[in-house]
């Protein structure tokens, strides 16, 4: 059964960081969510006056961030005293875990800075495990052409195209996280099962797309800019109405657990968010 668009959020713009223009769909409120997603943010400007003050040093806990750069120059530094330059098309995944203080500033002052962060939750047997991050260029993110003339770029699980098993960088996780980049031409259709397990949705960036098994023209449509959050169903079925559609599909298993999220710090409980607060300002949220 192919899973129906049942809701859409459009995107809206704020800023985040030291003055980072974004457009957010995922995450707007607390009710907009997707278990195990929390947030999904879209960052793309020309204009460095945009994004050039970045990201300074801010902490974490409790969940992970998945920054994937489309376009521009972005430095990671942390605590531990790690540090990570984002390219085109790299990926990084970080598991804040019992804490983390990072800062993400942009390495350039002029041109097109482009890329999504997206928040995932952890279950709460892991939101207090060690903090870790994984820098993955581009070269290591397989790409495969699909029959219609698209292609799919797998970050997380894996796919299967033309019966051939292409696996993404990042498996294993708790909640099977599917993260893919899918690129159509105009009238090219996307088919793939996936588990009915899998809470599902698509967010659009380039285009528009056409959710199969819907009801109603309009019901179906995904234009750039919108997250489409995905009903029961074993299958996802697209097509593209516009050239060189592009959209990334995000899936995982939802995790089912209450959510109490104060800023940076996405737990369980109230007490265990005081508790983050008070680490934090005590100087030992990372210890």
């Amino acid at each position: 059964m192919q899973k129906q668009l049942q809701h859409i959020i459009p995107a809206r713009g704020t800023s985040d960081g030291a003055g980072v223009r974004i457009k957010r769909s995922l995450g707007q409120t607390q009710q907009a969510r997707f278990d195990p997603f929390l947030m999904l943010d879209e960052f793309g400007s020309e204009s460095a006056t945009d994004y050039i003050a970045g990201f300074p040093a801010h902490p974490h806990r409790g969940f992970e961030t998945v920054t994937y750069m489309l376009e521009g120059h972005m430095l990671h530094e942390d605590h531990m005293g790690n540090k990570g330059h984002l390219r085109n098309g790299d990926v990084q995944w970080m598991t804040a875990g019992r804490g983390i203080i990072h800062s993400e500033m942009p390495q350039q002052e002029h041109g097109l800075m482009r890329g999504f962060q997206l928040w995932l939750n952890l279950p709460a047997a892991e939101k207090m495990k060690p903090a870790h991050y994984r820098d993955i260029p581009a070269s290591d993110i397989p790409v495969a052409d699909l029959k219609n003339g698209g292609r799919i770029k797998v970050i997380a699980n894996s796919a299967v195209i033309d019966g051939k098993v292409v696996s993404g960088p990042i498996q294993g996780l708790t909640t099977e996280a599917i993260y893919w980049d899918v690129h159509l031409p105009l009238n090219g259709k996307f088919v793939h099962a996936i588990p009915a397990t899998h809470n599902t949705f698509i967010y659009v960036y380039e285009g528009t797309l056409l959710i199969e098994g819907a009801i109603g023209d309009d019901a179906r449509k995904l234009a750039a800019g919108n997250a489409g959050l995905l009903g029961a169903g074993d299958e996802v079925a697209v097509e593209a109405l516009t050239e060189d559609t592009r959209f990334i599909l995000l899936a995982g298993i939802p995790i089912k657990e209450p959510i109490a999220q104060y800023g940076p710090f996405v737990m369980n409980t109230a007490d265990e968010i005081e508790q983050a607060i008070q680490d934090y300002r005590n100087g030992v949220l990372t210890d």
